[in-house]
């Protein structure tokens, strides 16, 4: 954890209690974009437009002063990574632990 910007002009204040190391809105928007992205790039091009969401998402963080500019790399950086996994994964029947129980879903291509 870090401070935020609003918190604190200091972007090295680290395990201060802060929350603000990674973005966990741009983590999620880039995870979400990368698999339709990774999917469809061969034959729709234009999909590639889809990364102005996470972009946007990460400026108005920034702008905002809800997180450094390293802050919306990482979790940029974290959400390519888990949507690349998501795409390329196999396995059919989900199940994950969430910090509330558990969820339980299937994956299938159409």
């Amino acid at each position: 954890g870090r401070e935020r910007p609003s918190y604190s002009a200091d972007p090295n204040l680290w395990f201060h209690g802060g929350a603000s190391f990674p973005s966990g809105e741009v983590t999620e928007a880039t995870s979400f974009v990368t698999p339709f992205i990774a999917e469809y790039q061969h034959d729709h091009p234009w999909v590639w437009a889809l990364a102005a969401i996470p972009a946007y998402d990460a400026e108005a963080r920034m702008k905002t002063w809800g997180h450094w500019q390293t802050d919306v790399l990482a979790g940029a950086a974290l959400g390519t990574a888990i949507g690349i996994w998501a795409h390329d994964r196999k396995q059919p029947l989900i199940l994950s632990w969430l910090p509330g129980g558990f969820m339980v879903g299937y994956a299938h291509a159409f």
